[in-house]
């Protein structure tokens, strides 16, 4: 009898452990563009996985073996308005939501972007050298103050974040009018003086050591924030011929020199090159030139102008170079949760990552409900992924709005250094898909629905299926094992 015992509990333990090896984890998550707040990034606990079975329908199949990209991260600008409207937060709540964005086992946001310097969301205009003279290189007091705390403690949450600097304008002191060859005392427009494209390329190359030396691990720089727009409230006007010659002869040989691994990615500006004849196809003017390219990454893009199928044109000229999705803003101008959530997604994430793309940051993370802080000259109309009262400034005010939504969709089941992979898909229309396969083998599918009906897909991977169901317009996204 007490050996019947033990055969009983040996049989228990071995039922159990093969319900727990066939239950593999399936994260589901769903937001819809008509849902209100309370259901918004719903997660669906009843999905079934099972075997595979032969394709009909509408279906997507995971080709976990071609890879495709790998995938740097997903997240938003740590602005200077940003850090203001953190540090405004009581401790407590400020930690909350450095966890729900940051936390690999909450919303796990793995890609930020931050100034070199002010951007329009700063509290004032400023460089790191406005005082003439490379020699006098440092880092402002407000970066010093506001942005590196907010910074060291999202590396301490979140060790795997990928940053990447741009910087709005060049010091005062480099700057020359661009008819008039004069100096130019403005921090809107201008050019950068020849003469000191050194001097600049150190101003990087000091900017990156100091981060460092702070803790802060620098992965790839911008050589200019929106380059061809002249009239933001810190803005430098540098046109192709001069960023590549910036790049070629001067930045690429001083990163080379000094040992710094950061990538570079030119252009950071529009799809349609803000219409300027001479500007178009901006980035492939510069990788034609074999000494420049050596020392260039990749491009990164915005898209307050044109369309992502530029994208198409550039991946198709360098498929070897890497691109990068850099800013987007919502705001009085175009905002309605719904249509932002599905368009930008489909444009943004999907449309991106679907011509090659590695990344996403959107523009600034907090915003106050004023849009606020924000400086003449720049956006005084722009909403933060998430807004934040400006009479309480508590975690209970927090409003996530729909670039938030998008962030996290990705986020969230997309790991860094994941692999978009190649997929067959027979997919209804207004439905559209990624497949990834995540460091840990795990598979991670985005989707959007832009039809007025439900529609049903089946997701297979090698092993295992299950439907996903994507409402009415609708975002999704999900992870499981295989």
């Amino acid at each position: 009898m007490k050996n019947l015992s033990v055969v009983r509990v040996l049989c228990v333990a071995l039922c159990v452990l093969m319900f727990v090896a066939c239950d593999k984890r399936i994260e589901v998550y769903v937001t819809t563009a008509e849902g209100d707040v309370q259901t918004r990034f719903a997660q669906s606990d009843n999905v079934d996985m099972q075997k595979v079975t032969p394709a009909q329908g509408d279906y997507i199949k995971l080709l976990s073996d071609n890879t495709l990209q790998p995938i740097y991260g997903f997240g938003a600008a740590i602005t200077g308005s940003t850090c203001y409207n953190l540090l405004k937060m009581s401790e407590e709540d400020r930690e909350a939501i450095l966890q729900e964005c940051f936390s690999p086992d909450k919303m796990a946001m793995s890609f930020i972007r931050i100034s070199i310097g002010a951007s329009d969301f700063s509290l004032d205009e400023y460089t790191c050298c406005d005082k003439e003279g490379i020699e006098f290189f440092e880092l402002h007091e407000y970066d010093r103050r506001d942005l590196l705390p907010i910074l060291k403690r999202i590396l301490e949450i979140n060790p795997s974040i990928r940053i990447v600097g741009s910087p709005w304008s060049c010091p005062k002191w480099m700057k020359i009018d661009e008819e008039k060859g004069e100096p130019y005392d403005s921090w809107t427009g201008g050019i950068l003086n020849p003469e000191y494209y050194d001097d600049y390329a150190e101003y990087f190359v000091r900017w990156i050591g100091e981060m460092e030396a702070e803790g802060i691990p620098i992965f790839a720089v911008t050589i200019q924030n929106e380059p061809l727009n002249r009239g933001n409230s810190m803005s430098l006007y540098m046109g192709w011929e001069q960023q590549r010659d910036f790049i070629r002869d001067h930045l690429g040989p001083e990163f080379e020199r000094n040992d710094i691994d950061a990538k570079i990615w030119v252009f950071d500006h529009n799809y349609n090159y803000d219409n300027i004849p001479d500007q178009q196809g901006y980035p492939l003017h510069i990788f034609a030139d074999k000494q420049a390219s050596k020392y260039i990454d990749g491009s990164a893009w915005h898209n307050y102008g044109g369309r992502v199928s530029e994208l198409d044109r550039i991946a198709e000229a360098y498929p070897d170079k890497e691109i990068v999705f850099t800013e987007a803003s919502i705001g009085t101008w175009n905002y309605d949760f719904g249509k932002c959530l599905v368009n930008d997604f489909a444009s943004i994430f999907v449309g991106t990552m679907a011509r090659g793309g590695r990344g996403v940051t959107l523009w600034n993370l907090i915003l106050d409900d004023k849009g606020a802080p924000n400086r003449p000259k720049g956006c005084r109309t722009c909403f933060g992924a998430i807004e934040i009262s400006s009479q309480s400034y508590d975690y209970a005010s927090l409003d996530r709005k729909s670039h938030y939504y998008n962030i996290v969709h990705c986020s969230k089941v997309i790991r860094p250094d994941a692999y978009r992979i190649e997929t067959e898909s027979a997919l209804p229309q207004g439905v559209e898909m990624a497949a990834f396969v995540n460091p840990d083998s795990s598979l991670a599918v985005i989707a959007y629905n832009r039809g007025d009906e439900q529609k049903d897909i089946v997701v297979k991977g090698s092993k295992r299926e299950f439907t996903l169901t994507l409402p009415a317009h609708s975002i999704a996204s999900a992870r499981w094992e295989e």
